[in-house]
């Protein structure tokens, strides 16, 4: 099972959920957005893809600031932040068992499938 975590208005997002279905994929499509994943689903989801909740937080979202996060700011917060405002999460991933990828540039996630 493969699992897009998807957001329609992004290009990038839109350009991997089309990349996956021209490899023979149809995925789960999670639209993130409106149903957010928890903090630890996105520790989860962070460790699968080997980087730290910071390299997964979207840093120029105004929101970004709003949330009071900054450079100090814990793993915890960033993840409490991202559950609480999923604008914040670095988009799409893609989740293929126990691997992940962030489709920056969408064709990341090929190696994953």
């Amino acid at each position: 099972m493969v699992t897009i975590y998807h957001n329609p208005r992004c290009t990038k997002s839109r350009e991997t959920l089309a990349l996956l279905r021209e490899h023979g994929v149809e995925p789960r499509i999670v639209e993130y957005l409106k149903t957010p994943p928890s903090a630890a689903e996105l520790k989860r989801l962070s460790t699968l893809l080997g980087v730290t909740p910071r390299e997964l937080v979207r840093r120029k979202e105004t929101e970004y600031k709003k949330a009071g996060l900054n450079d100090d700011s814990t793993d915890a917060q960033i993840l409490r932040a991202m559950a609480e405002c999923p604008i914040l999460i670095e988009r799409p991933i893609v989740v293929a068992g126990d691997k992940a990828a962030l489709g920056r540039p969408p064709q990341n996630v090929l190696k994953i499938i």
